[in-house]
């Protein structure tokens, strides 16, 4: 199983960025699809939620509104667009599914000025 995550930086407050994640060696489209995220010396927080045919999201409180979440199953591909950023969202974002409890290598999002 490979989760490989792309699309982080750096961007200013206010600004927009879209985290794809790349899954193989496991049937992608059989399994629910997740984006964390984890701070320095707090625990990794689940950010949003993908259910199989993507007909399904759900999002913790701290970005509805302002991030979804997406996939292609074509693609084997899962996505995360991020508008309206603020400092508060600067963390190292991961891809996760169910499948083997598997995760990405992560990637950072840093959000300043």
């Amino acid at each position: 199983v490979q989760l490989v995550e792309s699309g982080g930086g750096l961007v200013q407050p206010g600004g927009s960025l879209r985290l794809s994640c790349v899954g193989s060696g496991f049937p992608f489209s059989n399994y629910v699809m997740s984006w964390y995220r984890q701070v320095p010396g707090k625990e990794r927080r689940v950010v949003a939620v993908i259910s199989l045919d993507g007909g399904s999201t759900n999002y913790s409180d701290f970005v509805k509104g302002r991030f979804t979440i997406s996939r292609d199953n074509t693609k084997n591909t899962m996505y995360l667009q991020m508008n309206d950023l603020t400092p508060e969202d600067t963390a190292v974002y991961y891809c996760y599914t169910t499948y083997g409890r598997s995760w990405g290598q992560g990637i950072q999002v840093t959000v300043s000025s």
